[in-house]
């Protein structure tokens, strides 16, 4: 239990895009950008999935150019803009990069663009490309709501998810154009495409149709009505894996206490505050899955009774009796099922091996994570993490310090291997 405290301010929830990393590593993503005002976000898109190692191929559409112009993309992504197909040297160029497509996300889609692709035309350099790719395709509709709310968009919507087999992302509801108001329309996030492009880039992954359930950040115990008994736990690592199981093709619940970056777009998020909450939603949720991994920093003790009042400086000091929190893996141990694979973290202080491999045994885990609060770069509060994987046989698999996204593969490759041992 640490000291009274609440949850670190709020960090920003764009993917960090340190360097190139999986999915997005040498993999071919074809970016169509059409003529919407949303043209702009576009320019975003295309420099984080640079940065994440993807090789970026934008296509403009000749309306788009009027929104923003292809020196921006060239700059960002160290590529040329594609020409149109009736330009001198380039009438295959859309059978090229449809061939060496990976993914093919047009975003924003104007629903011009989906009415052009739903009816199969190939009147431009990207609706040609849509006709020959075999890549999975993302179209991220951007338009005013009344467009969005036509039936025939909406038919052309459907046509192309239920007959094309292409996903749809978005589009999000908030503000529009200046002076039409909110409503439904807007270009789904940035953030959101990304991880929409990097699930996408795994469409044979092991991890397919599996149910993930993941747990993360602090739990908060009330003293009163304002004060709380919490850890410094930010929620990062529980978050990234929830991501990259996402990524992975897995469904995946996460369970989230107060944590300080917001979940990612992916998973169904269960927003939970104490350690009771929890342990109740990783009850409801755990018979019908078959991966558990306990990456939140769960409160090992709680107030035995909270006070209905703030307790006031005036009253003098005074002490708080606690009782036990709830120990989620033992109280939940009896709802797993015979093939579950569990996963939890030990947060140790010195050496912190043998208390985690009595963990391993006591709570009936298949794999745990052992890492140490109290080394530099490690643990609480920051991107990185160093831990050991240790297995039910006693094997322990140190890793040196790296980002907690990385951390995340890493766990998940072994959860792999323990799935594919069980078939």
């Amino acid at each position: 239990m640490a000291g009274a405290a609440g949850p670190s301010p709020p960090a920003d929830s764009r993917p960090p895009a340190e360097g190139p990393r999986r999915p997005w590593r040498d993999r071919r993503v074809v970016l169509g950008v059409t003529g919407g005002i949303a043209a702009y976000k576009s320019v975003q898109i295309a420099r984080d999935l640079t940065r994440l190692g993807a090789v970026v191929d934008v296509i403009l559409t000749e309306s788009a150019r009027d929104f923003v112009g292809a020196i921006t993309f060239e700059a960002l992504t160290g590529r040329p803009v594609l020409a149109g197909i009736a330009e001198p040297g380039h009438a295959l160029d859309h059978i090229r990069v449809a061939r060496d497509a990976d993914v093919v996300c047009v975003a924003p889609a104007t629903a011009d663009t989906i009415a052009r692709a739903a009816a199969g035309r190939a009147s431009d350099l990207l609706t040609a490309v849509l006709l020959a790719t075999r890549a999975p395709v993302l179209i991220c509709p951007a338009m005013n709501d009344a467009m969005w709310d036509h039936a025939q968009t909406r038919a052309n919507v459907d046509h192309l998810r239920a007959t094309l087999g292409y996903r749809i992302v978005g589009p999000a509801t908030g503000p529009l154009a200046w002076g039409e108001g909110s409503g439904p329309g807007r270009m789904a996030d940035e953030r959101e495409i990304i991880e929409y492009i990097g699930r996408a880039l795994e469409p044979d992954s092991p991890l397919t149709g599996r149910r993930i359930l993941v747990t993360a950040g602090p739990t908060r115990e009330s003293v009163d009505p304002v004060r709380v008994i919490s850890n410094r736990s930010s929620g990062r690592m529980g978050l990234a894996v929830a991501a990259a199981a996402w990524r992975r093709g897995a469904e995946v619940t996460l369970v989230a206490g107060p944590t300080a970056v917001s979940p990612p777009p992916g998973p169904r998020t269960v927003r939970v505050e104490t350690a009771r909450d929890m342990a109740n939603a990783v009850g409801r949720a755990l018979p019908d899955s078959d991966v558990l991994i306990m990456a939140a920093a769960v409160a090992d003790f709680t107030p035995a009774e909270a006070a209905g009042t703030k307790i006031k400086r005036a009253d003098g000091a005074r002490s708080i009796a606690l009782d036990a929190a709830p120990d989620i893996l033992v109280e939940t141990r009896p709802l797993r099922s015979p093939s579950l694979v569990a996963v939890g973290f030990a947060l140790e202080t010195g050496d912190g091996l043998a208390e985690a491999k009595r963990k391993l045994e006591t709570k009936g885990l298949d794999l745990i994570v052992l890492n140490h609060a109290d080394e530099e770069g490690a643990g609480f509060e920051v991107a990185t993490n160093r831990v050991t994987l240790i297995g039910r046989s006693g094997e322990a698999r140190s890793l040196p310090l790296m980002s907690k996204i990385d951390v995340a593969e890493h766990i998940l490759d072994g959860v792999v291997e323990l799935l594919l041992a069980r078939v």
